[in-house]
């Protein structure tokens, strides 16, 4: 998939758009391709700190959900988001050199109505960089609308 497929499932653009490259997508995973920019955010001396992970983590759960909703539409996701909290994140490094290649791997292991849990792994290679768990709730829905009215 292009980038601007991407741009098509997550909400994410220029600097915060991190994901660069979609290798895998279906209802529960998604697995993307990242390289490391001095546009990035929380980039110093040559090097990314290692909290962006969370973010590639968020992103590349967006992709998973993002392709999900896109089944059942062909429309843009506008108005469409996650609210994510970091509910454990093990950091396997303490930088991210510039152009490195980053794996990501994010894993929807529970979902009720608008709440879903996902688990994320990061590489550069075989190395892990992280182990993170995020908690997601949706923002945007018609029908949380509705409930909230």
């Amino acid at each position: 998939m292009t980038i601007n497929r991407v741009e098509g499932l997550i909400p994410h653009r220029n600097r915060m758009r991190l994901v660069n490259e979609i290798v895998v997508v279906d209802e529960k995973k998604a697995v993307t391709v990242s390289t490391v920019t001095e546009d990035w955010p929380m980039v110093e001396a040559g090097s990314a700190n290692c909290l962006v992970l969370v973010e590639l983590v968020a992103q590349t759960a967006g992709v998973c959900l993002g392709w999900r909703e896109r089944q059942k539409t062909d429309d843009d996701l506008e108005g469409t988001g996650w609210i994510v909290g970091v509910k454990e994140a093990v950091f396997h490094c303490n930088e991210l050199p510039l152009n490195s290649r980053i794996t990501t791997e994010s894993r929807r292991v529970f979902q009720m109505e608008f709440y879903s849990e996902i688990e994320g792994t990061t590489r550069m290679g075989d190395e892990i960089l992280a182990e993170i768990k995020l908690q997601g709730v949706q923002s945007g829905s018609n029908e949380q609308q509705e409930m909230e009215l």
